[in-house]
């Protein structure tokens, strides 16, 4: 969600939920880790600390973080290129985007609101305070999800923003933490899980993850070189995605399990 730090108490939570049972007999619930396909790629500003991407009508939205050069950026999604933009108000640190009809919900981080915008002006129409950290956010109809950094997912009214309900997200029977950018795709949510090169898709009804996806590799090692973590996906169509990182110089199409 922000700059790479280490956690460690956190990290052996997250370490120990993906892992599974290491070398002893997997339980029954086991969701096997499996691995995405790259279909293309697409260039990427190398200066964008990624915190939110959607696709919403043939133009690709990204938030933008760190404190007081945070932005709403609309992007071509086959070029990459920034059509324009809009910075976060009073230097907040800005975090995950989703489109709701004609607005557009932008999460803070620690500011305690999120930021409604006006979808044909990107202007900022109100601040909603939120009762936890903004991490990730992302549109299910009826309502949006976010994350806050914890195993916990809230659900909001997509017009009020009004919390109307959590669920706890367990891999394995176990709390997953740091639960980062969120994309909501035919009644799952797929999520960043943050510091890893994972994917998790999770079941909103009941919290549970079912699919568990290895994107690592994607950069070579001379991309790789000032970079941050992978966060961000966007749902283009049927299993195709287009995912990147913090800093990174591209996006990748994906195709993802399904």
């Amino acid at each position: 969600m922000r700059p790479l730090r280490l956690r460690s108490a956190v990290l052996v939570l997250v370490v120990a939920a993906l892992a599974g049972c290491g070398a002893a007999a997997a339980p029954a619930d086991a969701v096997p880790v499996q691995r995405l396909t790259v279909l293309g790629t697409v260039p990427h500003d190398p200066a964008a600390f990624t915190e939110g991407l959607e696709l919403d009508g043939g133009i690709l939205y990204e938030g933008t973080g760190l404190r007081n050069r945070s932005e709403l950026r609309e992007l071509d999604p086959a070029t990459g290129a920034v059509r324009r933009s809009a910075p976060v108000p009073d230097g907040a640190f800005g975090e995950g985007v989703t489109v709701a009809g004609d607005r557009i919900w932008q999460l803070t981080y620690t500011e305690g609101v999120a930021l409604e915008r006006d979808r044909a002006s990107l202007a900022v129409l109100r601040r909603v305070p939120i009762g936890s950290q903004g991490w990730g956010l992302c549109n299910a109809g009826d309502r949006l999800i976010r994350s806050d950094g914890t195993s916990t997912l809230h659900f909001h009214d997509p017009v009020t923003f009004a919390e109307t309900g959590t669920v706890d997200v367990t891999l394995e029977g176990s709390p997953l933490p740091e639960l980062n950018e969120l994309e909501c795709v035919d009644g799952r949510v797929w999520a960043n899980v943050w510091n890893t090169e994972r994917l998790v898709r999770i079941d909103p009804a009941t919290g549970v993850v079912d699919r568990v996806v290895d994107a690592s590799g994607l950069l070579t090692a001379d991309q790789r070189a000032g970079t941050d973590v992978l966060n961000g996906i966007a749902h283009v169509s049927g299993d195709e995605y287009l995912i990147t990182g913090k800093y990174w110089p591209t996006i990748f199409r994906v195709r993802l399990p399904s």
